[in-house]
């Protein structure tokens, strides 16, 4: 699945435009390194997304086309969040 639309349907970013503007500006990044929104991801990838001055990063745990909002989190786990 493309990173943009992972981004998307897991709810951390949330329309699949922003996330892609997100891509070219290089706030995303997947394993310590600047990502394209094409990048495919897979299981076990690390995925930090900068949000301003916030920065989250997350584990991939599942892939999904499609969820439900109570179940886009279980895309995912939290290893760290930071204000700065």
């Amino acid at each position: 699945m493309r990173l943009d639309k992972f981004l998307k349907v897991s709810r951390l970013i949330k329309r699949r435009t922003v996330a892609n503007e997100a891509c070219d500006s290089e706030r995303i990044s997947v394993n310590g390194r600047n990502a394209k929104a094409s990048y495919d991801v897979k299981l076990g990838d690390v995925i930090t997304v900068m949000f301003g001055s916030k920065s989250v990063t997350v584990r991939v745990l599942e892939i999904k086309d499609t969820t439900k909002k109570s179940e886009s989190s279980g895309m995912y786990e939290i290893i760290s969040e930071t204000d700065a």
